[in-house]
């Protein structure tokens, strides 16, 4: 058994130091970071190691040289200045109301006044802050270092409430923007966050920050690289594989398969999810650890109200304007990209296009069976076994049964959705074909607004085509038209064609037609 004590949950690195948990490296990035610049930003999705990093920024700042022995940190750093430091997180509690965020920089502001014996405890939040930065500079002679984790944590808490939204934004726009008023007095800011609240928002003061959130040479300084696993967790890597029967390649192979897959910039190294990795070689067996830490409900709100084609997500293409921006009701691409649930897959030089899809199996999984309480009437627990009786069922070549539970999928479509009906029948569908997809081979294709799918398992090969409001025949009638089974007329296997209608009067599929 390995003798790493992981540090799972462990955000604090004076801790994780003292304590002998496993770290891997960064401090050499870090270093950089601090001797390149002075103002920075930087997002990444949740459970990333963003509050490590402050944290590790918060030590170095602070001068304690002996909690990075044996880092690289150690030989590049001489002088080991001690720096006055403000580190406000914004992680630590539910913001409902204005109050609870004017709570939250109270507590903090408090600290600091008593700290530097700061007299305007009556102004505003604002003032307060700018008056601590310049007596904390003046107190102890040296420029402060100001470290801000999840500053958009409210904002993100409020998406679709634009009046919760607009109240945050005017508290915190005028606080965050004392940094570019103080420049003689700061050292060095960051300011970390799942998101980047477009121009018009607190940023729109901000403009001396440095974005490094798709700059290459910072792109692993949160997470980790299938380098930096071989080489800090080759002998758990091998513990990992016996646990789980498979050999070294296989469950390396697995390892990336699941958690690999980040991309924060084009043709960039991949980086894992670090949550996920230290949970699989603590447990010693792969599970969806990201997702089992809670999926914000923001996303499926803003799917749903923007009328989301869920089908487009396989294969978004986009700008970079649009992955630096947030948030507009009309797109949710970017707070899904930017909140780690599609990444960067490819790039065409020629046009400045991104290709974005899903990271890696456990977020792509995960995803779709936390969307199917939102779009079916089935909840979080009767999911997985729904899709356990789907797969059976194709598997045992049972076509009635399957289109009997899909009709059960389809029933009690909420009202709402019903001038959406076709767009509600595809998003289903599409959830259900990529988790199906897991278990047997699924292709789909969509042309005219229409849907045929191709599910294959060892046994059996079905060709479905679905329309709303014609008929299952006329359906059936287009799969022999169009010649959809020309690919598999070597295969041994049983096909079926399929052809399906759904009513727009029942709401629901009316008819399905078999063929051999």
């Amino acid at each position: 058994m390995g003798s790493k004590i992981y540090p799972i949950g462990i955000q604090n690195f004076e801790s994780l130091r003292r304590d002998g948990y496993f770290y891997i490296d960064k401090t050499a990035l870090i270093y950089q970071m601090v001797k390149t610049g002075c103002y920075y930003f930087l997002r990444r999705p949740r459970r990333f190691g963003k509050s490590l990093l402050i944290s590790t920024l918060e030590a170095y700042f602070q001068g304690k040289k002996e909690l990075f022995t044996g880092l690289a940190m150690e030989k590049l750093e001489k002088d080991w200045i001690k720096y006055p430091v403000l580190h406000l997180d914004l992680n630590a509690r539910n913001y409902e109301d204005k109050n609870s965020l004017y709570e939250e920089l109270n507590k903090n502001l408090e600290i600091w006044e008593q700290t530097y014996n700061s007299p305007y405890a009556d102004r505003a939040p604002e003032e307060r802050f700018y008056h601590v930065i310049r007596l904390a500079y003046e107190q102890t002679g040296q420029r402060v270092a100001i470290l801000v984790d999840e500053y958009d944590k409210p904002m993100l808490q409020a998406i679709g409430n634009e009046e919760l939204q607009k109240q945050f934004r005017e508290v915190l726009k005028p606080f965050y923007g004392v940094l570019k008023t103080l420049d003689g007095c700061i050292k060095f800011a960051l300011l970390t966050g799942v998101t980047k609240f477009g121009k018009i928002s607190v940023f729109s003061d901000l403009n001396n920050l440095n974005d490094i959130s798709m700059y290459e040479p910072f792109v692993s300084i949160c997470g980790m690289t299938e380098r930096e696993i071989h080489e800090n967790l080759k002998e758990e890597l091998h513990e990992l594989a016996v646990a789980q029967k498979m050999t070294y390649e296989q469950a390396a192979a697995e390892l990336k398969e699941c958690y690999d897959g980040y991309h924060f910039v084009e043709d960039s190294e991949g980086v894992y999810n670090p949550f996920s990795v230290l949970n699989t070689f603590y447990k010693m067996k792969f599970g969806s650890y990201w997702f089992e830490t809670g999926t914000p409900t923001y996303l499926v709100e803003l799917l749903k109200r923007t009328h989301y084609d869920l089908g487009r997500m396989a294969h978004v293409e986009t700008d970079a304007d649009v992955l630096n921006s947030i948030y507009g009701d009309e797109d949710p691409i970017p707070v899904i990209f930017q909140s780690g649930y599609l990444t960067i897959k490819g790039y065409d030089k020629e046009f400045g296009l991104y290709r974005l899809g899903f990271p890696n199996k456990e977020v792509e999984e995960g995803f779709m069976k936390f969307l199917i309480p939102f779009y079916t009437r089935f909840n979080k627990v009767e999911a997985p076994f729904e899709i356990q009786r789907f797969v059976k069922e194709l598997r045992a070549g049972d076509i009635d049964a399957f289109f009997k539970r899909l009709r059960s999928f389809f029933a009690d479509t909420p009202y709402e959705l019903v001038s959406e009906l076709e767009l509600h029948y595809q998003n289903v569908l599409f959830i259900l074909y990529k988790l199906l997809g897991f278990y047997v081979k699924a292709e789909r294709h969509t042309s005219d607004g229409r849907i045929d799918l191709v599910l294959q398992t060892d046994k059996f090969i079905y060709i479905m085509e679905f329309k709303l409001d014609g008929t299952a025949e006329e359906a059936l009638q287009q799969i022999n038209e169009k010649r959809y089974a020309l690919p598999f007329e070597q295969d041994v296997r049983r096909l079926f064609k399929i052809g399906v209608n759904f009513s727009n009067t029942t709401r629901n599929i009316e008819k399905w037609l078999v063929e051999e």
